[in-house]
């Protein structure tokens, strides 16, 4: 009687804890979610004709490669394109519009991607975790690769008519600029068959996190 009594209370003690610890880990999820505002920052200044604004000047690939992605279906609530245009990812950006007097420098957007953005690495995330934080983007936070400072735009490349990191023929090149280790063991006579295409890196791998220690 006593022992089935214990079991019993350390599987409640145990569920309960489970239920904390996934509360807890997801906490961020929820507050990134309500600070993402995909209809816009109430007050901010937009382009008045949203990507035309833009595209007087931004007229050739590979930035005007996004419009045929699915970013740009302004059909779909979902995509950035259904509420503010380009700005909806970059931020409005009403000095950017504003042409600088010779000599200087034009003002940079109110967010821009990569290793050479004026934003931090946080900061370039969230806007992409805004919308990407569910089914295979849920283990971003804490993963290796968020711990490493990376940002999306690391791996992904939104303005390509076909993201490489996406496509199998040209994905394990993208691992292997940094996962050198990797490519060297893939150049072996014996290894997995990822240079004929057959499999990989992300058949195996979440680059987004996962709950397993690999």
């Amino acid at each position: 009687m006593f022992s089935s009594k214990l079991r019993h209370t350390a599987v409640r003690a145990g569920a309960g804890l489970t239920v904390w610890i996934l509360c807890s880990w997801l906490a961020p999820i929820s507050l990134a979610q309500q600070a993402y505002d995909p209809a816009g920052v109430p007050g901010a200044e937009y382009a008045d004709r949203g990507a035309e604004t833009c595209m007087k000047c931004h007229d050739e690939g590979p930035v005007t490669h996004i419009l045929y992605t699915a970013h740009a279906q302004r059909a779909d609530e979902r995509t950035p394109f259904a509420s503010h245009d380009c700005e909806s990812c970059h931020g409005p950006s009403p000095e950017h519009l504003v042409k600088p007097p010779e000599g200087e420098k034009r003002a940079s957007p109110g967010v821009n991607f990569g290793k050479n953005s004026n934003n931090s690495p946080q900061e370039q995330n969230e806007i992409c975790i805004g919308c990407h934080q569910g089914g295979q983007h849920v283990a971003w936070r804490g993963s290796q690769h968020q711990f490493a400072d990376l940002t999306c735009s690391s791996c992904h490349q939104l303005h390509a008519l076909r993201d490489p990191v996406r496509v199998k023929r040209t994905q394990s090149e993208v691992c292997f600029e940094c996962h050198r280790t990797q490519r060297a063991q893939v150049l072996r006579l014996s290894s997995h068959p990822i240079r004929e295409g057959l499999v990989v890196c992300t058949d195996c791998h979440s680059p987004h996190g996962s709950f397993g220690p690999h």
